[in-house]
């Protein structure tokens, strides 16, 4: 997979993959979403796919559930220590399936990609010119 990021103004950076567009943008004058709060949101609405994959097997209600992520960071680095994931579930929701949907939102590729981190090369290349 590759994606193209460009600058398109102020403090935009945009990444452009598959036909679409992934706006970002930083506090304060912000129109999009930092890229580190795609980055956790990236981790609930991975789980959420898992989970809902789950239930539509299943023929499980989906309506009135939810994910609530809760991240927990270090006061004094201000990094990320704990993500929590709490699948809220609707009433009457079946007993037997509450640990297997735990360990359907832990399939999240997201997750395991956290577990076992990629490396990064980072470089430089001067553009091609159009003129």
């Amino acid at each position: 997979m590759e994606l193209l990021i460009d600058f398109p103004g102020e403090s935009r950076v945009d990444a452009h993959f598959s036909g679409f567009t992934v706006p970002t943008d930083q506090p304060p004058t912000a129109s999009a979403p930092s890229p580190f709060d795609l980055f956790l949101s990236a981790i609930g609405t991975c789980a959420g796919i898992y989970v809902l994959g789950f239930c539509k097997q299943r023929s499980l209600p989906t309506k009135d559930m939810h994910i609530i992520e809760r991240v927990h960071r270090n006061q004094l680095t201000g990094m990320v220590e704990k993500i929590d994931l709490e699948i809220q579930i609707p009433s009457g929701f079946p007993e037997k399936y509450r640990d297997s949907l735990i360990r359907s939102a832990e399939l999240c590729a997201v997750k395991k990609h956290l577990e076992n981190p990629p490396k990064f090369d980072v470089t430089t290349k001067l553009a091609d010119s159009k003129s």
